[in-house]
């Protein structure tokens, strides 16, 4: 099985901020249906952690008046290399459970990479792949077995069979 890189999922013009950013500002960053995610660097612009939604709703469920990101950003971050492969980067979003990773070549950050990025990227190695495949495989992503993914080339459109899965989770 060829294992790529994942060099083109990665999103170089992912959005960054500092551990000062007022809260207000990332949440209207993250409104943008084009950004997962914060990286937060610090003053020498090394990955201090990731800002999600999730993150700030957690904040603004929890404090009354929030200041800025460096009150609810996960940390320390979970980074991956440029040259790591899909299955290391997917192993490691596994592991650490997270859908994100800042990417981190020599200490400085050059981009993120997202699960649904990994599972578009990939899908379109196939010889198969149709634009509307990779959309619909895009947006299943995050909910997709942790396990297993079985694809079988047909002439149909792109189908998911969880059974496969729950049976192999079902034997553990």
């Amino acid at each position: 099985m060829i294992d790529p890189e994942i060099e083109p999922a990665i999103t170089r013009a992912a959005r960054t901020v500092s551990p000062s950013t007022p809260v207000g500002e990332a949440a209207a960053h993250l409104r943008d249906p084009s950004v997962p995610a914060l990286v937060v660097l610090d003053e020498s612009d090394e990955v201090a952690g990731v800002v999600t939604e999730s993150d700030l709703v957690a904040l603004l469920a929890e404090t009354d008046d929030p200041d800025a990101v460096d009150q609810c950003v996960s940390a320390p971050a979970t980074t991956i290399r440029p040259t790591a492969t899909v299955r290391e980067a997917a192993e490691r979003m596994r592991e650490a459970g997270v859908k994100r990773l800042p990417v981190v070549d020599g200490g400085a950050y050059c981009g993120l990479v997202t699960a649904a990025t990994l599972t578009c990227r990939s899908l379109q190695s196939l010889p198969f792949a149709s634009e509307a495949s990779l959309r619909s495989a895009s947006l299943l992503a995050p909910y997709c077995s942790r396990r297993t993914l079985d694809v079988e080339r047909s002439d149909e459109p792109l189908a998911v069979d969880a059974t496969a899965a729950r049976s192999a989770a079902a034997t553990e």
